[in-house]
């Protein structure tokens, strides 16, 4: 049989799981999520499907006229009775609330996050003229304050692929597996470093989607797009040679034509890259919380100080809208404005 690809098999544990959890939903909320499936990705209905959750059970708890009714025999209509003044009572109450005696908590990303997907929900039926009012769009997203990006410096990157390599600074447990795994590792760090790709699109590529003559590897994006992401000499020389490696390993049944494999011989997940990402930065930085994403940074970061092109850089990282890409390079633009004024002369001294 042949093996499912990696995005394919995703998309079908995002189905199943979207399944269960519509089980804890209102029965309405299935034509919301038929209704967007065009539209957004398995991965997109799984995080509505959670942020809904989290806001009926508050409903669920807070309001008194629905604390006797099961949450999945609630009625279309509770959409029209809930004021703009209970979803604002919900933003507050996701900053730290509990459930089944855990702790949970959320920061402005999460809670803008949990909005946009109400915003969705509540856009959806009011389209279909199935409620009279859009009362989510009436609250204010919450003002994110923009972080600091994380990101290494070219010196780190040098010193991190020198560790990567040679494996010296890991403990002696760890460098029992380090020898097993060491060209596996060098190629996914600077592909991921040479590329700017995301995790979940390295574990996801296969061997077939690699193309040496022209020097691209296949990936999908988040959005279902298919795209040909170019790489360097170092990536090059990093991936021919785990190849000559990777080609001699059996892979388990269904990770046959997988790229990246874990020790047991199956695709690798997203958990073990971040985990070797993490491993291997500690040795270079332990001020800086590095992770797959930041690799994803310092990848943009040096692309746009080499090009000062803002459009390339949205292009390659697959930002579907560039102001994606200004906000998170906002330091960079502005370290660039501010050495245009050595560029003009007016007159000659």
């Amino acid at each position: 049989m042949k093996d499912k690809a990696y995005y394919e098999d995703v998309n079908i544990k995002n189905e199943l799981k979207l399944r269960e959890l519509q089980k804890t939903l209102p029965r309405f909320c299935r034509e919301f999520f038929i209704g967007m499936k065009t539209n957004v990705s398995s991965r997109t209905l799984l995080a509505y499907a959670y942020d809904l959750g989290v806001f009926f059970d508050f409903i669920h708890e807070e309001n008194p006229i629905y604390q006797k009714m099961e949450i999945h025999d609630f009625p279309i209509d509770i959409l029209n009775q809930i004021s703009a003044m209970d979803i604002e009572e919900y933003l507050d109450y996701l900053r730290v609330y509990e459930k089944d005696g855990v702790a949970h908590t959320n920061d402005e990303r999460g809670i803008s996050r949990k909005l946009a997907s109400l915003r969705s929900f509540y856009n959806y039926y009011f389209k279909k003229e199935l409620i009279e009012k859009n009362t989510a769009q009436l609250v204010d997203m919450p003002k994110r304050h923009s972080k600091t990006i994380t990101r290494l410096d070219a010196d780190e990157v040098a010193t991190l692929l020198d560790q990567v390599e040679s494996g010296e600074k890991l403990t002696p447990k760890q460098q029992t597996f380090h020898e097993q795994t060491k060209k596996r590792d060098l190629a996914l760090m600077t592909l991921m470093l040479g590329t700017g790709i995301r995790v979940s699109e390295c574990v996801g590529l296969d061997m077939n989607d690699v193309d040496f003559k022209n020097n691209g590897i296949k990936v999908h994006r988040k959005g279902g797009a298919e795209v040909i992401v170019y790489f360097g000499d170092e990536v090059r020389t990093a991936l021919l040679d785990y190849l000559e490696e990777r080609m001699n390993i059996q892979a388990a049944e269904g990770s046959t034509n997988a790229l990246f494999l874990s020790l047991q011989k199956k695709r690798i997940g997203v958990r073990s890259v971040e985990n070797l990402v993490k491993k291997y930065s500690k040795l270079v930085t332990t001020v800086k919380n590095i992770t797959p994403h930041k690799l994803r940074s310092t990848y943009g970061t040096s692309l746009y100080r080499e090009t000062g092109d803002i459009y390339l850089v949205a292009d390659v990282l697959g930002h579907s809208d560039v102001n994606t890409t200004k906000r998170h390079y906002a330091a960079l633009e502005d370290e660039r404005r501010r050495q245009a004024p050595k560029y003009i002369h007016l007159r000659e001294d």
